[in-house]
């Protein structure tokens, strides 16, 4: 980098790790190797699982309440849709999501869309099961995300995104198409 322009212009090895570990968990049985030079470190990322290996990373050092991954992937109307989720007992949410390998840190339409058939599907297996008497006694989607380990990741053409940075996915479609295969999805399960 340089340093006329850029106030800072030392590369961080870790940084950079991460990121190639986040493509490597994103493109199941792709192989990245980073090393530095400056001290010979070394790190080699590979993922059979994809996402599912994300997840369990991400919940590693956590209690987790079931020990199988719930995991899907389906393309519909030219949209690539791949989830894994599993719980663990936090109170927190942890949610990642992606468009074309690009970290949307805000979300966007491939969460909103997660988010409303999650929260859905369940209501609809408690009211089948007879967990739920009235629908005053339904759920919220917060409720239902807590403790929740998430992986949204999308794959389609012509993505749009609200800013420069990529933060937010914005294509419109992509809300109904991730609903569908998830409602679709987790009722199977």
């Amino acid at each position: 980098p340089d340093g006329t322009i850029f106030p800072e212009t030392i590369i961080s090895f870790d940084i950079i790790a991460n990121r190639l570990r986040e493509l490597a968990f994103l493109n199941s049985g792709i192989r990245i190797s980073i090393g530095d030079e400056r001290n010979g470190k070394h790190e080699e990322f590979c993922y059979e699982g994809g996402i599912r290996s994300f997840v369990e990373h991400l919940n590693l050092n956590k209690k987790k309440l079931h020990e199988d991954l719930v995991a899907f992937s389906k393309t519909s109307d030219n949209v690539f849709v791949e989830v894994a989720l599993q719980y663990n007992d936090s109170y927190n949410e942890t949610v990642f999501c992606f468009a074309n390998s690009i970290n949307t840190h805000d979300g966007g339409t491939h969460l909103s869309g997660f988010k409303t058939a999650l929260t859905r599907t369940l209501n609809q297996f408690a009211r089948k099961d007879n967990a739920i008497k009235s629908n005053d006694d339904l759920p919220t989607g917060d409720d239902y995300r807590e403790g929740l380990t998430v992986v949204v990741n999308v794959k389609l053409p012509n993505p749009q995104f609200e800013s420069q940075t990529k933060v937010k996915l914005t294509n419109t479609d992509v809300e109904g198409i991730v609903q569908s295969v998830t409602n679709s999805e987790l009722s199977e399960y």
